[in-house]
């Protein structure tokens, strides 16, 4: 009996996701991806480009040269999930399912916030990041404000790794007295989910790079003409240049389909990513999953929405659905494992990693920063845009760390 396997999202977890399905099961079977956008931009990279260290063109690629022989791709926006009927509706079109990956990801929503849509930048897009670049170079003195508007937010080491990187664009212009950078967050430390050890780490990072830090900075507010934040604790705080992790939310299909929880993400099993939906699992940053500890003491830490664990929870989402059509059982399990190359400017990286769902707490280790780790991430993106033959043909590249292997999965 043929089967069709739908996937929602060509993003990291997507993609790795549609083609794992298509690797494992036999060409009888329906294997369809639907995205919006007929490009695929490589996240991780907005911030080289922001600096100006890489052009539009090398960080982006046709999207169906990333894909597997004999997956579907669709391009167009889900605009609803009939999770009775069984059917995905894009548009005035439709298109049927018997099981169905969501990796749709977060919306970024600056509307949220009053007066952050008009007064800041963003490097969370590939088209911010290009405009951004284009504000940096006609910038040469003044106050740069880089804000955490709300929780939570993707990659949670992308705002720190941005604004060092903008110190150092700017200490390689010869700037760094006439420019001053500073980092606003909610969070009492850098990356609170990963435990103090890592966040004082990080913060030691940020000064040696003459960020200051600002933390416990819950943003209310930005008036464009003054250019001033208002912050929950009271403070306010100018900026001559703004640049924003805007709000996130789950996109409306998501929603409207009854997927979500009350915070607005999908709860799936930690292990399967089944969602509470027959057929239907969630993978990436659409999803909501706890993990042992608390950030405040009526607050659980939930897994970071990041790329890392989307690529990991593609392969063991796509594993579960290939022994469902084929009957078969499947001990596939997400171990909450994760790591980051955080970028600090100068050829250099640190490298984080650990496991998110050890008890009492996450453990997580941060490598003393060097070029290796910065070279690895540069080699993970020359990879991770290679054709799809290409990339098969490798055996993958693997970085040692604290006497563990993290290394990429060769399905792709």
């Amino acid at each position: 009996m043929q089967s069709t396997i739908v996937v929602l999202g060509g993003g990291i977890g997507g993609m790795a996701a549609a083609n794992e399905v298509r690797r494992q099961l036999p060409s009888a079977h329906r294997v369809v991806l639907v995205e919006k956008n007929a490009q695929h931009a490589f996240a991780p990279s907005f911030l080289w480009l922001m600096t100006g260290d890489r052009e539009p063109g090398q960080i982006r690629r046709p999207l169906a040269g990333l894909l597997r022989r004999g997956v579907e791709l669709v391009q167009a926006e889900v605009t609803g999930i009939d999770t009775v009927r069984r059917k995905v509706k894009m548009g005035a079109a439709e298109i049927a399912y018997d099981q169905l990956i969501v990796a749709l990801g977060a919306n970024l929503a600056p509307e949220a916030m009053p007066g952050l849509a008009e007064a800041s930048h963003t490097f969370f897009t590939f088209e911010g990041a290009a405009r951004l670049r284009d504000a940096l170079r006609g910038f040469a003195a003044g106050r740069i404000a880089v804000v955490v508007s709300a929780m939570p937010y993707k990659c949670p080491g992308a705002p720190h790794e941005g604004a060092m990187l903008i110190a150092d664009y700017f200490r390689r212009r010869g700037l760094s007295g006439q420019v001053e950078v500073h980092l606003f967050t909610p969070e009492p430390q850098p990356m609170p989910v990963a435990g103090p050890e890592l966040g004082e780490a990080v913060r030691g990072m940020l000064e040696s790079k003459g960020v200051e830090f600002h933390p416990r900075h819950k943003l209310t507010a930005v008036d464009p003409t003054a250019r001033e934040m208002s912050f929950e604790n009271g403070a306010r705080a100018g900026f001559d240049l703004l640049v924003a992790v805007p709000p996130h939310r789950a996109p409306r299909a998501v929603v409207d389909a009854g997927l979500t929880n009350q915070a607005g993400w999908v709860p799936v099993n930690a292990q399967t990513l089944r969602t509470n939906q027959d057929g239907i699992y969630a993978i990436g940053d659409v999803t909501s999953i706890p993990i042992p500890g608390r950030w405040k003491p009526d607050v659980p830490l939930m897994l970071p929405k990041a790329g890392v664990f989307a690529h990991a929870q593609a392969e063991v989402a796509a594993r579960r659905v290939v022994a469902e059509v084929t009957g078969q059982a499947s001990e596939a399990a997400f171990r909450g494992d994760g790591y980051c190359m955080l970028e600090a400017g100068e050829d250099l990286a640190g490298f984080a990693f650990g496991n998110f769902f050890a008890e009492p707490a996450p453990t997580v280790q941060l490598r003393q920063i060097g070029k290796s780790w910065h070279v690895g991430k540069v080699l993970f993106e020359k990879w991770w845009l290679a054709p799809v033959g290409l990339r098969r043909s490798l055996i993958g590249w693997v970085v040692k760390a604290g006497g563990r292997f993290y290394g990429i999965p060769v399905s792709l």
